[in-house]
């Protein structure tokens, strides 16, 4: 299944979750309400599997990601001995592009994307152009010079001062602290059902 391209309103309300860069109290409102003109009446209880099926689309929409890159996630996941849900997150928020969107450099992380795939990203003084790239603990993620000088880039910088307590950032260089924790984020979606899911 190819990544959603269309109007990210539509998708925020489909999903339940705000995934826009700017929060609109209009659109927060709507979140619960599915898209179309007779949302209301057509909504109905979801079946088990389609709860299940719901969150793990959440997940996929929220990151931006692909079936199979989000599957692949998930199996390394189950892979280690620590809790599935715990390291599912840790996972996600440990790609490349995440991080340089939880750093600041960009206002979503469709903009996150974009920067590292055009090579304006260096990992530890080296350039990273893949987005899915897992970044580990004390890594050092530094802007390009270009990029430093791009007016897109220096105003999300400005407007992003406040930061999660596993990152931090100085300028145009930025750190994981430590991995990510459940309890460090707002999650928006269920993990325990996204497991159930993929346990069929």
């Amino acid at each position: 299944m190819a990544r959603y391209t269309g109007p990210k309103h539509k998708l925020a309300r489909r999903e339940g979750i705000n995934m826009l860069d700017k929060t609109s109290a209009s659109l927060q409102r709507r979140l619960n309400i599915p898209p179309g003109q007779h949302a209301r009446k057509r909504k109905k209880r979801l079946s088990e599997f389609g709860e299940q099926l719901r969150e793990k689309q959440k997940a996929k929409a929220m990151y931006g990601l692909f079936e199979k890159q989000f599957k692949k996630l998930f199996r390394n996941a189950l892979s280690q001995k620590s809790e599935t849900g715990e390291l599912l997150i840790a996972l996600l928020e440990t790609r490349l592009d995440n991080v340089v969107y939880r750093l600041g450099f960009a206002r979503s992380r469709a903009g996150a994307r974009q920067l590292v795939s055009h090579g304006h990203v260096l990992v530890n003084g080296k350039r990273v152009n893949i987005p899915s790239y897992q970044i580990k603990v004390d890594d050092v993620i530094t802007l390009s010079d270009k990029s430093q000088k791009n007016p897109g880039v220096l105003q999300a910088i400005e407007e992003n001062k406040d930061f999660l307590p596993y990152v931090k950032r100085e300028g145009a260089v930025g750190k994981l602290l430590r991995m990510p924790k459940k309890e460090d984020l707002e999650v928006p979606f269920n993990t325990q059902l996204i497991i159930e899911y993929y346990s069929r």
